[in-house]
């Protein structure tokens, strides 16, 4: 992770590509808006049927470059085995005293693949562990001010959604440069959903978000908290 004066935004995975799938435009869009981006990934997704840990990791830059994230970095932890250990949390917390993020960005705590709800938990823990002075780890302690889940394979209605629709289009080109995942292969007919299938998949998706907010795209978060308004005149969303 690039040493730095402090990162807005950390989005925190499972796998490469899972950032790309769930947050991706909202990243990007905060990029436009001059905020600075980072992602960790937890493992290489190493167990995956198709490609190789190192073409996801080379496929993971390309992604980033695309959605103008300033740092992208892999905690190297076992693909399909995440464990919620001192180990994990530990390893996530130095990143997080390192790039000293104002908002982390972590998977909805309930999901189908079990990396995911570890990466959720992890990421919460060590977001907390990175805050205690007496803690026996490099870096100056930080706690992010704001988490968010990414909840768009949930079934929970989001606290927000964020409208993505300027930033869609590139958000499927950064997914779709992990080739060795999406692009259609002969010999995998019928295993694996190929790139016009997982395109048509995250568009009705995003469509689906993006109605709740009267746009065309949009991305969905949960908080835990309640959210503060200052001004309801200006709230969003039509009523009737």
């Amino acid at each position: 992770m690039e040493r730095s004066e402090g990162f807005h935004v950390l989005a925190v995975a499972a796998h490469p590509d899972d950032v790309e799938q769930t947050c991706g435009g909202t990243l990007l869009k905060m990029a436009e808006r001059g905020y600075r981006t980072a992602i960790l990934d937890l493992t290489a997704g190493e167990m995956g049927s198709r490609g190789t840990p190192g073409q996801r990791l080379e496929e993971a830059a390309e992604a980033a470059r695309i959605l103008g994230v300033v740092s992208r970095s892999n905690a190297g932890l076992p693909d399909a085995r995440l464990e919620n250990t001192i180990q994990a949390r530990l390893r996530v917390a130095r990143v997080i005293r390192d790039c000293r993020p104002g908002v982390v960005i972590l998977p909805y705590w309930e999901a189908r693949h079990p990396d995911h709800a570890r990466c959720s938990e992890i990421g919460y823990e060590a977001c907390f562990l990175a805050g205690l002075r007496k803690l026996d780890l490099d870096g100056d302690p930080h706690r992010p001010r704001k988490i968010l889940y990414s909840s768009i394979y949930a079934d929970v209605r989001p606290s927000f959604v964020v409208d993505v629709s300027a930033q869609f289009e590139r958000r499927m080109r950064a997914l779709l440069s992990y080739r060795s995942q999406y692009a259609d292969q002969t010999e995998a007919a019928g295993l694996f959903p190929g790139e016009a299938e997982v395109a048509e998949r995250l568009r009705t998706a995003a469509r689906t978000y993006g109605a709740l907010i009267d746009s065309e795209y949009g991305e969905p978060f949960v908080v835990k908290e309640v959210l503060r308004v200052d001004d309801i005149v200006g709230l969003g969303v039509r009523s009737l």
